[in-house]
């Protein structure tokens, strides 16, 4: 079939008009929006930020504690996750004083703790991209009924600062996406005063003094949690070595404290190794601890590779922190409603323990507990698989965790159990998990229906009968 003339010249104005439209469309880039202010955990829906990935933060801070000031410069390398016009970072009080985009200047503009970046040009989905904010002021805790009622974040001391920020307190001191789902990649570096020592996570990998100032760079090359980024400042003695396992050590402690009766290096060390028999290879580079002297804290935190004490020096609290390191900190939750995959884990590890050491065995621990609670006690109220926000570290989350775990050991038996546990950390090292995979893990390895079990202990409120009694 043939074409007329007057067809074949109306399909090359076509044509013509096709390629100019395209070109424009290829010229402007494919539609890009926002990204979301929140990653919508039902506990914290504004923490987290929507439209990229986080992969390694590179955080300079300089402080002065007379002043308590902060000056910082944060750099996130992100990959967007879709075509991003804008996205948010979580702050909280501090002032802005310039974003750079890629290199280039960026808009910003506050909202709460919410800060929004306009880059000069849309970031393309599936691209890496780097945001450098440059920042300061005086952080401020946070506070409320969420962590034992007491103060957490980035807290003064008589002589520097303890930064402890579970769960949403990250970002008191460097704008970040606050959620753990976003894991990341850490360079922490330390300006203070000559004299103090700061301390963060992962390896030490230069320090010095110059000028009346002290510097530190830490890196912690395995993906963290913002809540567990520490840059702890003080005057420490610092005590450095390996493990018998042979995982290094670096233990800080603040002189001014008494000795005490516990041994914060030797125990470090020996659970450190025990841990790693029973829960799977030790997953950091190197272990340890930081002891302040800051007893208003009111509690311990699990920061990865050195947990911080707050005055806080017992056998117990050393093990549950140190069990933390594969509960919460190598493995850790989709979201904070599974917080009993953290705490419920490190409490039983507390039961463990005086199982090794011969001085009570989890299953009479078990039984203990659940005799010393009376059944109209409000512990028996709280939903552990789905605490809510502000009791999500109520005594129920460690206590009847660490009891759903005995039950369980003792449903499917101790071989089962005991492949268990470091299945659940290899297949989820470094990454995140909610209960129903465990619940699932547990099924396919004791090769038992589980739902009754963890619905009875994990779901329903009421003091549930024990079995077997």
């Amino acid at each position: 079939m043939a074409f007329s003339r007057s067809v074949r010249r109306t399909s090359r104005w076509l044509a013509l008009a096709t390629a100019v439209a395209s070109a424009a469309t290829i010229a402007a880039g494919p539609a890009a929006s926002p990204g979301a202010p929140g990653a919508g955990d039902p506990y914290f829906p504004q923490l987290g930020n929507g439209g990229f990935d986080a992969l390694h933060y590179d955080l300079g801070v300089s402080y002065d504690p007379d002043s308590d000031r902060l000056a910082g410069r944060t750099t996130l390398t992100a990959r967007a996750t879709e075509n991003l016009s804008a996205f948010d970072l979580d702050l909280h009080k501090l002032t802005v004083d310039s974003v750079r985009v890629n290199g280039h200047r960026a808009g910003f503009s506050r909202s709460g703790d919410e800060l929004r970046i306009r880059p000069d040009s849309p970031l393309r989905r599936g691209h890496r991209f780097t945001v450098t904010v440059s920042y300061g002021g005086v952080p401020k805790p946070l506070s409320g009924p969420i962590v034992f009622g007491s103060d957490y974040g980035w807290m003064k001391t008589e002589d520097g600062v303890f930064v402890a920020c579970e769960p949403n307190a990250a970002s008191t001191w460097f704008p970040s996406s606050d959620h753990p789902g976003d894991k990341a990649t850490f360079d922490i570096r330390i300006d203070a005063p000559k004299g103090l020592t700061g301390v963060s996570n992962g390896r030490l990998i230069s320090s010095g003094e110059a000028h009346g100032r002290s510097y530190a760079h830490w890196r912690e090359k395995r993906p963290m949690a913002t809540y567990l980024a520490t840059a702890t400042i003080g005057k420490f003695d610092v005590r450095t070595g390996t493990t018998p396992g042979g995982v290094p050590v670096y233990v800080a402690t603040d002189p001014t404290l008494p000795t005490g009766k516990v041994d914060v290096y030797g125990i470090t060390s020996e659970a450190t190794d025990y841990w790693s028999t029973v829960f799977g290879p030790y997953p950091f580079e190197e272990t340890g601890a930081i002891v302040d002297d800051m007893p208003q804290a009111g509690f311990s935190l699990e920061v990865q590779s050195k947990p911080v004490y707050s005055a806080v020096r017992n056998e117990t609290t050393i093990v549950h922190e140190l069990a933390h390191q594969w509960f919460g900190d190598s493995v850790s939750v989709k979201q904070w409603k599974d917080i009993w995959l953290n705490e419920g884990f490190a409490s039983y590890a507390q039961w463990l323990w005086d199982e090794h050491k011969g001085t009570r065995s989890a299953h009479d621990a078990l039984r203990e507990e659940y005799r010393d609670i009376p059944a109209g006690d409000d512990f028996w109220q709280v939903k552990v698989a789905d605490p809510q926000r502000d009791t999500m570290f109520s005594g129920a989350v460690y206590d009847r965790g660490a009891m759903t775990l005995q039950v369980l050991r003792e449903r499917i038996g101790d071989k089962a159990f005991f492949e268990l546990l470091p299945a659940w950390t290899a297949q989820h090292r470094y990454g995140n998990a909610r209960t129903s995979q465990f619940i699932a893990l547990a099924e396919k390895m004791s090769g038992q229906q589980l739902d009754d079990l963890f619905d009875t202990w994990l779901n329903t409120t009421g003091k549930p009968a024990l079995p077997g009694e």
